[in-house]
């Protein structure tokens, strides 16, 4: 299945998604569940090969969300964030870079003080009720990301409820003022195992939303955990999805390796290719 073609705009520039792009992440925090980048040098040859690997937006978050994290307070958030942006904008002024975060004050500051160009929330707004009206006050992209536990009670399908909860929020975005809107099925996020593997199984559902849709699948527990392995094994299984949801039409993957994703996005053009 081939993306439909989207374009979101950035700061008054139109970032056209009619191929597949890739988010590379950075993560500035200690605790992240995988690889963590601290210290100038880190986070700028980070910034430096993301980029020359095919990177088309950065992604910062300086908040640990993998299972049963323990969320830092706002302030050492705001602080993380402020010498990892600081340095990425020294590095690349030019490069499209969102912010990970779940906290209205914390994307204000970054948006305000260092020009992000967009938000991606993994609460899809549950964990701060105002960051909805900033971020429509804000006038940036905002990645809405599924994170609630399906209600095993509802007469309604798993992929419905995914469905009319993603629809519910996005419409809302929409009449507040937020233009571009970006949709995160939220794996890993409130979801079993079993979840997860639907999901991704009907992923081409979300389609019906109308709105360009990221993936963010590296590295996560349904890969080793399906596997009996570990998070630094599971590259291959991370390639493995990345192939599946580009092939029902996923617009961005937000990926750890950079390289290997780029790679699968130009196979897959190749397989589309009429």
């Amino acid at each position: 299945m081939q993306a439909v073609a989207y374009s979101i705009n950035i700061g008054g520039h139109l970032l056209c998604l009619d191929a597949p792009i890739v988010m590379g992440i950075l993560n500035a925090t200690p605790d992240s569940f995988f690889i963590h980048h601290e210290g100038a040098e880190a986070i700028a040859m980070r910034v430096r090969q993301m980029l020359a690997e095919g990177a088309k937006i950065v992604d910062v978050g300086a908040c640990s969300t993998r299972p049963g994290f323990v969320p830092p307070d706002e302030q050492e958030e705001m602080r993380r964030l402020r010498e990892a942006l600081t340095i990425v904008r020294k590095e690349a002024p030019d490069a499209v870079v969102s912010v990970d975060t779940f906290r209205a004050n914390v994307a204000k500051m970054c948006v305000e003080e260092f020009g992000i160009q967009i938000i991606n929330d993994i609460s899809g707004g549950s964990l701060d009720a105002d960051m909805f009206s900033t971020v429509a006050s804000l006038g940036v992209p905002y990645v809405l990301t599924h994170n609630a536990v399906i209600d095993e009670t509802d007469d309604a399908p798993f992929m419905a409820q995914l469905l009319r909860d993603m629809g519910s929020k996005a419409e809302k975005l929409h009449e507040m003022g937020v233009c571009d809107v970006i949709l995160d099925p939220g794996f890993g996020f409130g979801k079993t195992l079993e979840q997860n593997y639907t999901l991704m199984r009907n992923l081409e559902v979300l389609h019906e939303l109308q709105l360009p849709m990221l993936v963010g699948v590296s590295h996560k527990s349904m890969i080793y955990k399906m596997l009996g392995t570990t998070p630094v094994e599971a590259l291959n299984g991370t390639t493995v999805l990345h192939t599946t949801a580009l092939m029902k039409g996923a617009h961005i993957l937000r990926a750890h390796e950079v390289k290997e994703a780029m790679e699968c996005i130009k196979i897959v053009s190749e397989l589309n290719r009429k």
